[in-house]
């Protein structure tokens, strides 16, 4: 006689078997929902400080803090105080790093559990042909929800961790960005200050042109009556005078949009600085490196904020990537959920319940595929901007550079040329008073006199220029604080 088998055994058996083919078959999805992202992506090389030629040994390619006050100029010292704090342009790159630091707070936040408290009260009248049956259909009745929900989504795929650190990479290149924007304005404030003194210094030339103009035009004038000269030379002297009054016309003109130009870099209106007078002379250059050492790329913040650009693109990849694998979400809830208040708080009235959850991409490889390729060519993009960003700050470097060794060449030629024009103008005035040539000769001799005036002072405010130049290249003295 065949034992008869228990009805709870049996539905053991049956428990059993239904658990281990909703195991295999959670399995099976497991595996077609992991779909394959396709072939290895190789991003691009980036540029190395060996490629440029950076002198790898040379650890001091820095500009001073606040490089500006070598130069010794109070007034100069002020507007880029003034143009640091209150520049529209530099709000704005403020505003971006904050907006890009609060959607890194933000995202960090997601990542973590989410709690909330939920409280529902419902005055209702069910219908009386509806679902929901006598005595409750046709009648008014109160009804009520107080609910607590806890959900966590485990970052077992590293996804989360991808997600906060690339809005960590975009907050930290946010950051640089401004402090090369504030790197930028102060040298466009030194450089426009150099600019301005550099006319005020023309203009004293251009002046002393007129008064040596109006001196041959009546000294010609006396000649002429006198039968000495033509009205060819009268004619001739006689222009020259209104040519050197256009001459500082046109200074005039630049030193009032100069000065303008300043007031709007510092934040203030344009005419503020009516009577804004920089002196070349008072002005001291500033001591450069010889040569570019490897430590440029980390002291300029626009190929600081590039790289950590390429930082946040590499993180957007691997946050793509995870997309191929499950998302697994846990819940859980607990309150009280009655049909009429005064029930609301009961001991019957309670509810609870956990929700966890599987996502799995089964269809969607297409889509994830088009995704990753899309993530992978912005970090192409990304290194692609970071090696442009790099050329372009060791080319800035080096051209001031080259720039400030050729001035200081050019500053000793000028020197000898000026010397033999004031030395020819002091012959001149001598052999005057001692009565062996006349005025005229002297007042010539004097032109080139002003013409290596001139030279020197376009001379001095370039190398003034360049050496601004050079300290905005070399990264304006600023130290990489993104990573904090």
């Amino acid at each position: 006689m065949t034992p008869s088998i228990p009805a709870t055994s049996t539905r053991v058996a049956v428990a059993a078997h239904l658990a281990v083919s909703a195991v295999a078959l959670a399995a099976a999805l497991l595996l077609v929902g992991c779909a394959s992202p396709g072939p290895a992506h190789t991003p691009l090389a980036q540029t190395t400080p060996a490629a440029l030629g950076l002198n790898a040994a040379n650890s001091e390619t820095a500009a001073p803090t606040q490089w500006w006050k070598t130069l010794g100029d109070e007034q100069l010292n002020a507007l880029i105080d003034k143009a640091l704090q209150g520049n529209p342009t530099l709000a704005v790159s403020r505003a971006r790093l904050e907006q890009a630091v609060a959607l890194s707070q933000v995202r960090e936040a997601a990542n973590g559990p989410q709690a909330s408290l939920g409280v529902d009260v419902t005055r209702e009248r069910y219908s009386a042909n509806g679902l929901v049956p006598a005595p409750i259909a046709g009648n008014v009745y109160n009804s009520g929800n107080v609910q607590a929900t806890l959900s966590w989504s485990p970052d077992f795929f590293g996804q989360h961790a991808a997600e906060l650190q690339a809005a960590l990479g975009q907050a930290r290149a946010a950051q640089a960005d401004a402090a090369a924007a504030a790197n930028t304005l102060a040298a466009q404030v030194g450089r426009s200050y150099v600019a301005l003194a550099r006319l005020l210094a023309q203009r004293d030339v251009a002046t002393r042109a007129l008064e040596q103009r109006e001196e041959q035009r009546r000294l010609t004038q006396e000649r002429t009556a006198a039968g000495l000269d033509s009205q060819v030379e009268l004619t001739q002297a006689q222009a020259a005078v209104p040519d050197a009054r256009t001459q500082i016309e046109a200074l005039e003109e630049q030193i009032t949009l100069a000065r303008r130009q300043l007031a709007v870099l510092s934040g203030q209106a344009p005419d503020t600085l009516p009577t804004l007078a920089p002196q070349l002379t008072r002005l001291q250059p500033t001591a450069v490196p010889d040569v570019l050492g490897a430590d440029l790329l980390g002291r300029r913040p626009d190929v600081v904020a590039a790289r950590w650009r390429v930082e946040a693109a590499t993180q957007g990849v691997n946050s793509a990537r995870s997309e191929f694998y499950p998302n697994i979400n846990i819940g859980a809830f607990i309150g009280l959920n009655s049909l009429g208040l005064d029930n609301l708080f009961t001991a019957g009235s309670r509810q609870m319940g956990v929700t966890p959850a599987l996502r799995l991409p089964i269809f969607d490889g297409g889509r994830l595929r088009a995704q990753l390729g899309g993530r992978q060519a912005e970090l192409d993009a990304a290194i692609a901007q970071y090696n442009g960003a790099v050329l372009d700050a060791v080319k800035e470097a080096g051209d001031a550079m080259a720039s400030v060794q050729s001035l200081t060449r050019q500053q000793t030629l000028q020197d000898d040329a000026a010397a033999s024009a004031e030395k020819a103008y002091r012959f001149a005035q001598e052999r005057y008073r001692a009565g062996l040539g006349n005025y005229l000769v002297v007042l010539s001799t004097e032109s080139q006199v002003l013409a290596q005036r001139r030279l020197a002072v376009d001379l001095r405010a370039r190398q003034l220029d360049t050496r601004l130049v050079l300290m905005k290249a070399l990264g304006g003295g600023w130290t990489d604080d993104t990573a904090l």
